[in-house]
């Protein structure tokens, strides 16, 4: 009995899943339809790729430069500022001449504001970019060397406005050349290396390299070669026959000396079959 009620149940079974089949056929066209989206599933990150690529030689090319640029331009501001600060706690006379002595400078409350906002405006341009950074430092380095000689001009008179001293004018011409060295690192050269951000590709650049082949090798290339410079003087001097004129306008079509070479030659082929 056992087995008579198991077959029953087996053939029950075949046509469920037979009445099953004709509903699953027209779910075969979707998963059909289906199968090009999931094969172009994979294709997504192969096409961000070039997308994401550049952003790493771009973030690359340059760092040390822009490193050095916006690290010198915190370092001379924290110098400067740190000036300043003292200058006005220990309560400086702002338009004094003699001036006071702070970290063996001659300074008063005139100058420790110059040097409070010379400290904000670096630390500003090294926030905002390297590239104003460099630009900045440059700037306020030339503006340190004319402060150093006009100060000089007037020690030890009334027009002595900010209080230099002779300390004040070596300070003021080191601080103005390190800026100079700083903002002009890797900006400022005869030849720039390749990854420094400033670099400006040349015309050179833009020539492809020439291949060995574009070269004539044989006599017959040779004596082409000679031909062809021939003819194209005579188009030149107005004094080239016709055939000439039709073989350097054919040779205008084309690009490459390989390729007009090969023009040439073609109607030398063409007349010898002839």
């Amino acid at each position: 009995m056992a087995l008579s009620l198991h077959r029953p149940r087996k053939a029950d079974r075949a046509p469920a899943s037979a009445s099953s089949a004709p509903a699953s056929t027209p779910a075969g066209p979707p998963t059909a339809q289906a199968a090009p989206a999931e094969a172009a599933v994979p294709a997504r990150p192969a096409a961000a790729e070039p997308d994401a690529e550049p952003a790493g030689p771009a973030t690359e090319q340059g760092g040390r430069v822009y490193t050095v640029q916006r690290i010198g331009a915190f370092v001379v501001a924290g110098v400067i500022a740190l000036f300043g600060i003292l200058g006005f706690a220990n309560g400086l006379a702002f338009f004094s001449t003699d001036g006071e002595r702070i970290l063996g400078l001659s300074s008063n409350g005139l100058l420790s504001t110059i040097s409070i906002v010379t400290a904000v405006v670096l630390v500003f341009a090294a926030f905002r970019s390297p590239r104003t950074a460099s630009t900045v430092m440059i700037v306020i380095g030339v503006l340190f060397l004319v402060s150093a000689l006009a100060n000089l001009a007037v020690l030890n008179t009334d027009w002595n406005v900010l209080a230099f001293g002779l300390s004040n004018v070596g300070f003021s011409v080191v601080a103005g050349a390190v800026l100079l060295l700083l903002g002009a690192y890797g900006r400022v050269s005869g030849n720039l290396p390749a990854d420094s951000p400033y670099a400006r590709a040349s015309a050179d650049d833009d020539v492809s390299p020439v291949s060995p082949d574009e070269f004539p090798s044989t006599p017959a290339e040779f004596a082409a070669e000679r031909a062809m410079r021939d003819a194209e003087v005579a188009v030149v001097q107005h004094v080239a026959s016709f055939e000439q004129r039709r073989r350097v306008a054919a040779m205008a079509q084309v690009q490459t000396r390989k390729e007009r070479r090969e023009v040439w030659m073609s109607f030398d082929r063409a007349r010898h079959d002839a």
